[in-house]
């Protein structure tokens, strides 16, 4: 690997990924990222659990998906693991999906008969939170070699920051956008039945505790149909 060159695309990299106007787009960049960079990597995706049930993010082929199910059927798996695994270990490595693995027994041999021959997973996460895990797959059994890992895991290192800061972006605006929403549904309802500001904001409450429903999803309501009936 020409580490030189290696740095100035993970400089533009970086700096294309903070550009990026979107959580999705963040993370195509990613693992697109992954493909070009790494050598010997094939294809690349981003696995989030939730509990015991995966997300398939990013992913640049089909085989990526097929795989992530495959783990979540299993409940096992180097990326299943990167994902979960709170301490210790950051990078989990199958070399050879032809020979036995004794970590992974139920998941190794049919990952093979999907066509994987050999993976890598490195979690994302930043100093507060972990985010998932970023995949990396190969169809030559020992693709990956100790300078690919390091290309790996200095690309993962990258990412989980812009992932988190795409998704702080992505949440911030949401919440703007729902108290936006929440104060167009209260000038309506001032409006149409000369309530007070505060007894608008109460009407909005009541009807969502009542119904089970969503201030935000009630404003949405409101703002549609002009009223709550």
């Amino acid at each position: 690997m020409h580490w030189a060159r290696f740095a100035q695309q993970m400089a533009s990299m970086a700096r294309d990924l903070l550009a990026q106007e979107s959580v999705d787009a963040t993370l195509e960049r990613i693992t697109g990222s992954a493909v070009d960079l790494v050598e010997g990597c094939d294809a690349a995706g981003i696995l989030v659990l939730h509990g015991k049930k995966v997300q398939s993010l990013a992913p640049t082929e089909e085989l990526v998906v097929d795989s992530d199910r495959l783990q979540e059927k299993l409940s096992e798996g180097p990326c299943f693991d990167a994902a979960r695994t709170a301490q210790g270990e950051r990078v989990f490595r199958i070399k050879d999906f032809t020979r036995e693995q004794p970590r992974w027994p139920a998941f190794a041999p049919q990952a093979h008969k999907l066509g994987v021959g050999s993976m890598m997973g490195f979690l994302l996460y930043t100093e507060d939170e972990d985010l998932g895990a970023l995949n990396l797959y190969a169809r030559k059994a020992g693709a990956f070699t100790e300078a690919g890992e390091l290309a790996g895991w200095l690309l993962a290192s990258h990412a989980a920051v812009a992932f988190s800061s795409a998704r702080s972006h992505a949440q911030m605006e949401h919440a703007v956008a729902t108290r936006h929403m929440i104060g167009e549904a209260m000038g309506i309802l001032m409006g149409s039945h000369d309530l007070t500001e505060e007894q608008a904001f109460d009407v909005l409450r009541r009807y969502s505790q009542e119904n089970n429903v969503k201030l935000r999803e009630v404003a949405r309501l409101i703002c549609d149909r002009g009223s709550l009936s």
